[in-house]
């Protein structure tokens, strides 16, 4: 998977339940924290099997509507990493799955941490909970105001997380806000492909061309999932509890466009790969003029965490992967 910075190994090796393990954050995050130390306790909805790219994890399957066995599941649990959940396009779908499974089950997992003594909650939410499209200056002191399932339904599962904090129920929680993440799954069935920056490696290396269904004016901050995972491991590793620190906005805090992504990515097809594919985009000019975009992430310099970046690196492993999982022969 490339060339990584070495992480001092940890004095005291925790024991993780990672929700949603088998899936595009939680399987990075499981394999991150496998390599840093950790034992790591893969939770999934469905029976499923020690997975080949993870073989000295545990597996345990989450019935989220019985409390008694998510109980059971957080149990010995040091920490529990909550990265399961419905994506933007099934919330807008299903509203009432949305609330039901980003805000109710999240709220029976954080009832089980706590009557499991479980130290340390780290729930993954979106940074979209503060409005579509982030525009302007955004921190954590941003009111969020994002009627979009997605977003409410992550908020509701925030309150949740607070709440068992507020009451003294759990000693430390972590929830995170972040921008717009890709990378490489560890396998090809994750859903992840409608990801901008992963639907554009796939359709370089299955078609030869990369179409944006846009202007590409629009402006994200795109954060790589080693970031992502080097946030959850010093979370993790940090025994300090930051007590005026429990939301995070979790992106690379610069801004670039949809367009300027999308070049990046024909450039590092180029290097990696050897061939250039052609990019289209539409030539419909936005209705409305975008704001200049500023995903504030000081809090997690305050917090001694730095961030690589490491853009190209991840396109490149994202390419790679692409060629291996979906090239014909």
């Amino acid at each position: 998977m490339g060339e990584r910075r070495t992480l001092d190994k940890i004095n005291q090796t925790l024991r993780i339940l990672i929700t949603g393990g088998f899936g595009y954050l939680g399987g990075r995050i499981a394999l991150s924290l496998c390599e840093n130390g950790h034992q790591v306790v893969l939770g999934s909805r469905k029976k499923q099997s020690t997975p080949n790219w993870l073989p000295q994890s545990e597996v345990v399957k989450l019935i989220w509507d019985d409390k008694d066995a998510l109980t059971e599941a957080c149990r010995n649990v040091d920490v529990v990493v909550h990265a399961a959940g419905m994506n933007a396009n099934d919330c807008a779908a299903d509203p009432v799955a949305a609330l039901e499974f980003n805000g109710v089950a999240t709220a029976r997992l954080v009832e089980a941490a706590c009557k499991a003594e479980v130290n340390q909650l780290i729930y993954l939410s979106t940074a979209h909970v503060y409005s579509n499209p982030l525009q302007g200056k955004v921190s954590e002191d941003t009111c969020p105001h994002n009627s979009h399932p997605y977003a409410t339904s992550h908020l509701a599962g925030e309150s949740t997380v607070l709440h068992a904090f507020n009451q003294k129920l759990i000693k430390n929680v972590k929830i995170l806000r972040l921008s717009n993440a890709f990378g490489r799954p560890l396998h090809k069935d994750v859903n992840c492909w409608s990801l901008l920056v992963n639907d554009l490696c796939r359709q370089a290396v299955t078609t030869g061309k990369m179409t944006i269904k846009s202007s590409g004016t629009q402006v994200r901050d795109f954060i790589s999932l080693f970031d992502v995972c080097s946030v959850v491991e010093h979370l993790v590793n940090n025994k300090a509890n930051h007590f005026d620190y429990h939301i995070l906005n979790v992106g690379f805090g610069k801004s670039i466009s949809v367009f300027e992504m999308a070049k990046m990515i024909k450039e590092r097809c180029n290097t990696v790969l050897g061939f250039e594919p052609i990019l289209k985009y539409s030539k419909k000019e936005p209705c409305e003029q975008q704001e200049p975009m500023e995903f504030c992430v000081d809090s997690l310099t305050n917090l001694g965490i730095t961030l690589e970046g490491n853009i190209n690196l991840e396109i490149d492993e994202l390419l790679h992967s692409c060629m291996n999982w979906f090239k014909s022969s």
